[in-house]
């Protein structure tokens, strides 16, 4: 068997090699090829035996010359070949899984929104990061509905499911089960000298036993041991001793700014506790009531031992100290006089946020917390005040968005974040009742920006359901930032505080606004007017609603 050597073609007998175009020269008789004989040393055989790339072409007939050119390529170029579709085929699957990880596929997939959570046992080994990740929606090609008639159809179907139902709110012995350490550290009846709600209860350590050290607000903040510190100095100070008995003296507040976040509650605090009869928590906000009784600390890192309350109520020590102060001074003493030091909260995240309750309540009806914060605080201080301090929620929540964003903060990123956390909130509505969407952890932990929380009017008609509307100060920013002077004689009207003097006054209404835009935010600019008009639509039942219940088209925010 003959086998030419240029080429590794099987000759066949009697044949002058006339087949192999590549071997033909000029002269096609006179050219001579080498030819090498010899048994199993070719890597390829025309019978099939063995094969090396991809085939054996075999030559039949001396009439195919033009068709032999084309097969007989040199391995090289079989080998570049393969190596192109290879990396093409490798450059066409990274496309498909980066674009399906990032939603960046030219063809979106559909949207589907994540199951809601109806039984929190399912969850008691997740943090709340991992519950985000478990219930994370396919995410949309936002490119597809940036445009506002796109998004506004979506808004459209929200709107179509508003609806403001009244709020079963849960009796006394259901929350007593519910929470029955805290019931069984608070009195249900307080000190009748005192404006504050105050008592005493029995200390039975001794004076080497530091009573904040297992405080876990200290336990978590270097900042916060300095203070706890401090008040362990004084601590044995302050204690009341009647017959051979030590007897502390605990306060809660009388009064609550419960929200909205970046709505100017910072600016409020910061005036408000330079009145000479207001005192606050040793923190501004310590988030208790919505957070750290459940062990909530940040909310990316799940949750902690939970702060019981005896824990809240240190943060009032410095103001009980005080109160104490008066009450057993010689004058009060005598004449039973009244103490009119009254201690304020201001936690901004009071009037909304329930995300914890589905880890904790298990009876709820159709995804709707069957507990609140208010029906605590109600129960404990039937009689407290609240102040609600709102903005525009189309601007309140740009200003949120630049100041929680850690990084690529830009007008275009928010107007992306927008129209997702859209569809978020419409694929919740199509199941899900407004109170049931507006409560849910997953929800409000899957939108990129919190739309939620400008949706005032649901929060304030859940409190409205515990408490009376004369217990409830509604302010808006824009008022307070054109006439400071008028806005606070309304707070210390609203809490009952006597006149100051115009030096006092001046103190508090003309010190320098306090929590301000940050100069690198301000550089970014406003946000897109195409967002904004999308958002105006958004929020507007939600205003309008709110505007009728407070009778004060104020609150319509038309021209803001």
């Amino acid at each position: 068997m003959r086998y030419c050597i240029n080429c590794c073609i099987h000759l066949l007998p009697n044949d002058l090699h006339r087949q192999c175009f590549r071997c033909r020269g000029p002269d096609l008789h006179n050219q001579k090829h080498p030819v090498w004989r010899g048994e199993n040393k070719i890597p390829l055989y025309a019978d099939t035996k063995q094969m090396k790339w991809l085939a054996v072409l075999e030559v039949r007939t001396d009439h195919c010359e033009s068709w032999n050119g084309l097969f007989c390529l040199r391995k090289g170029k079989l080998c570049s070949l393969m190596f192109g579709l290879i990396i093409m085929t490798l450059v066409m699957v990274s496309y498909m899984l980066t674009g399906a990880k990032h939603g960046l596929l030219l063809i979106p997939s559909p949207f589907n929104y994540g199951a809601f959570a109806s039984n929190p046992s399912l969850m008691d080994n997740e943090s709340l990061s991992d519950v985000k990740d478990h219930y994370q929606p396919s995410k949309m090609n936002i490119s597809y509905v940036k445009d506002y008639p796109s998004i506004k159809l979506i808004i459209d179907t929200i709107t179509s499911k508003i609806e403001f139902t009244t709020r079963q709110r849960p009796d006394l012995e259901e929350l007593r089960k519910q929470e029955p350490h805290m019931f069984s550290v608070i009195p249900n009846k307080f000190l009748p000298n005192s404006k504050n709600p105050c008592w005493y209860e029995e200390y039975r350590g001794n004076t080497t036993t530091d009573p904040y050290a297992t405080n876990s607000y200290a336990l978590y903040s270097k900042r916060f041991r300095i203070i706890f510190d401090y008040l362990w100095k004084v601590f044995w100070n302050h204690l009341y001793h009647y017959k051979d008995k030590h007897y502390r003296l605990r306060c809660l507040p009388h009064f609550y700014i419960i929200g909205q976040p970046k709505c100017g509650t910072t600016d409020l605090y910061d005036r408000l506790r330079l009145h000479p009869d207001v005192r606050f928590s040793a923190i501004k906000e310590p988030h208790w009531w919505t957070r750290k009784r459940f062990g909530i600390i940040r909310l990316r890192d799940g949750f902690h031992d939970r702060y019981p309350v005896e824990d809240y109520l240190d943060l009032f020590d410095l103001a009980a100290h005080q109160i104490q102060s008066v009450l057993q001074s010689d004058t009060g003493m005598e004449h039973g006089k009244r103490n009119n030091i009254i201690i304020g909260e201001a936690s901004a995240s009071t009037m909304w946020d329930n995300n914890a309750w589905i880890f904790f309540y298990d009876n709820s009806t159709e995804g709707e917390p069957p507990f609140l914060i208010q029906d605590f605080i109600h129960a404990f201080q039937p009689n407290a005040k609240l102040i609600i301090m709102l903005r525009d929620p189309v601007e309140r929540l740009y200003s949120d968005y630049l100041y929680f964003a850690s990084a690529n903060k830009s007008a275009e990123d928010f107007h992306e974040k927008v129209a997702e956390s859209l569809q978020l909130f419409e694929g919740c509505m199509l199941d899900y009742s407004l109170r049931a969407c507006v409560y849910n952890n997953t929800l409000n932990n899957a939108m990129p920006v919190r739309l939620q929380v400008g949706l005032y009017v649901v929060y304030l008609l859940d409190w409205l359901t515990v408490f009376d509307k004369d217990q409830i100060l509604v302010l808006r920013l824009e008022d307070h930032a054109s006439n400071m002077r008028y806005t606070m004689h309304k707070v210390f009207h609203f809490l009952d505080l006597r006149p100051l003097s115009e030096k006092q006054e001046a103190l508090i209404t003309k010190s320098p606004a306090s929590n301000t835009r940050r100069p690198e935010d301000r550089s970014l600019g406003p946000m897109l007017p195409t967002t904004k008009a999308i958002l105006r639509d958004f929020y507007r039942p939600f205003n309008t609603k709110l505007a009728q219940v407070l009778f004060n088209d104020a609150f319509l925010w038309k021209r803001t």
